[in-house]
């Protein structure tokens, strides 16, 4: 018989759930929910349960966009608090796992589509299992590493975005003095994150635009719009330069999230490689770091499939 798993990718705004079978990803019953028509991530559960009827689900695993601490989670931007126990009674599965969403799309990278990956900046070809860094761009910003081990993958948690920026000088150095007076204890994603993206606009002009409205004025080649997004890749150069210290990717840093994709273009003509790239004595192994693109939507249900694979098989 095969085998059913109920997977979940909850966002601050958006959740979306899939089933898989077998270890594989089923694309035609994912199925997208907004967070504010319902009470609960366990409501939103039964609901796709009741659509769907799958039959008995052997396992549920959540990436979630928040701390995740034992058997509970907690939604960063969302009042939702997940429960395990919960959960358990409503899909009555006995193996419920959650994990942070930066986690889950760790877990994913392995099972990636070939046309979802595209190269920035190519590096220099890592030895084979070499750490790789998932750095997500959204709503929020977090990262995570991802180790490969005989066993299989591993990815720990964090909350890297909720760290503080780091010293800079010049107009950076003014960008995040002001980003003090948005959030006292100036997380990074003040900086790089779609909010990020409004703060630096309001920065650099005064005015008050969604990431919408300012990629939509860059397009259209608006001066002001462009000047944000270049100051914005300059300060992701810099903090993605010292997460490269962290983990020493050398398998690649991988940008993901809805914002990735607005500002990868921009990249190349920026700071951003110089900013990435200059770190004294680790020069060369910063530079050796391939930079990429990631724009598979289903990231992190596929690593919560291949998650429950690597688990429930040990």
């Amino acid at each position: 018989m095969a085998r059913r798993h109920l997977l979940a990718d909850l966002g601050g705004t958006n959740t979306r759930l899939a089933l898989a079978e077998d270890g594989r990803l089923l694309p035609d019953t994912l199925r997208r929910y907004r967070n504010d028509e319902f009470a609960s991530f366990e409501s939103v559960v039964a609901a796709f349960l009741a659509e769907r009827s799958p039959g008995p689900v052997e396992a549920l695993c959540a990436g979630v966009a928040g701390p995740v601490l034992g058997e509970t989670a907690q939604l960063t931007n969302h009042h939702w608090h997940v429960d395990a126990a919960r959960l358990r009674d409503v899909t009555g599965a006995d193996a419920i796992h959650l994990m942070n969403d930066l986690q889950a799309q760790g877990y994913g990278l392995d099972d990636l589509p070939a046309d979802t990956i595209q190269i920035i900046f190519p590096g220099r070809p890592a030895a084979q299992g070499a750490p790789r860094l998932v750095l997500n761009l959204g709503t929020g910003c977090n990262v995570a590493v991802i180790h490969t081990r005989p066993d299989g993958l591993f990815v720990p948690p964090a909350e890297s975005g909720h760290s503080a920026l780091p010293h800079a000088t010049g107009r950076l150095g003014a960008l995040f003095d002001h980003l003090r007076g948005v959030q006292f204890h100036m997380p990074m994603e003040t900086a790089i994150s779609g909010p990020g993206l409004t703060n630096i606009h309001a920065f650099l002009t005064g005015a008050d635009l969604s990431p919408t409205a300012i990629a939509t004025a860059a397009a259209q080649g608006d001066p002001a719009a462009l000047d944000t997004l270049a100051l914005f890749a300059e300060a992701l150069g810099l903090i993605a330069g010292n997460f490269a210290l962290h983990h020493l990717p050398a398998g690649g840093l991988h940008l993901t999230g809805s914002l990735a994709p607005v500002i990868a273009p921009h990249l190349p003509a920026s700071a951003f490689h110089a900013r990435f790239t200059s770190r004294g004595p680790y020069t060369d192994i910063v530079r050796a770091i391939p930079v990429l693109l990631v724009t598979c939507d289903t990231l992190p249900l596929l690593g919560c499939a291949r998650y429950l694979e690597q688990v429930l098989n040990e």
